[in-house]
């Protein structure tokens, strides 16, 4: 019982940031260009994930999410957002770069 309780806290505690991170991608409106799984106008999470896998690449995408990029993906830009702030752009950067 003790173990089934444990293994249920850590289930939780370890999925409670990958909902948080999600609900910030789409209130920061991430989601209206990029999917977890499927490209849209950017590319899909799990590609950036995939593309930059082992790389120290946070501060450089952080960057990139904050002031905008282009020419990694193809020939559409990806606009600045003006409303994504330090913390939030590294949160959700780190929270990209996790999905499989």
């Amino acid at each position: 019982m003790e173990r089934t309780v444990f293994a249920l806290l850590a289930a939780v505690l370890t999925a409670a940031p990958a909902f948080a991170d999600q609900a910030l991608a789409q209130k920061k409106n991430c989601l209206a260009c990029h999917a977890v799984d499927k490209k849209v106008v950017g590319p899909a999470y799990k590609d950036v994930a995939k593309k930059y896998a082992g790389q120290d690449v946070t501060t450089k995408l952080t960057t990139k999410v904050m002031k905008g990029g282009s020419g990694v993906w193809g020939a559409i830009p990806m606009p600045a957002n003006p409303q994504v702030n330090q913390a939030e752009a590294e949160t959700l950067v780190k929270w990209v770069l996790s999905q499989k």
